[in-house]
């Protein structure tokens, strides 16, 4: 982000994540908890086909995704 925006933006936009964790934390009186790395890439296959499906028909793409995704 630093290279797209600059170093204050993006000290700016790390610092608003931080605050936004711990306003979480306070108001629910939990510990952190990381989603350790392949968090996202763990959901399932339909979830994440639909979001692609809706990002290309936002970028005015026509698709029709098959019926059952490849198995790999």
């Amino acid at each position: 982000m630093s290279q797209r925006r600059g170093p204050k933006q993006a000290v700016c936009a790390v610092a608003a994540s931080l605050l936004t964790a711990m306003w979480h934390m306070l108001r629910d009186g939990n510990a952190y908890q990381d989603l350790e790395p392949g968090h996202f890439d763990r959901r399932t296959a339909s979830d994440r086909a639909a979001r692609l499906v809706q990002h290309l028909t936002s970028l005015d793409y026509t698709i029709q995704p098959p019926a059952q995704p490849a198995s790999v």
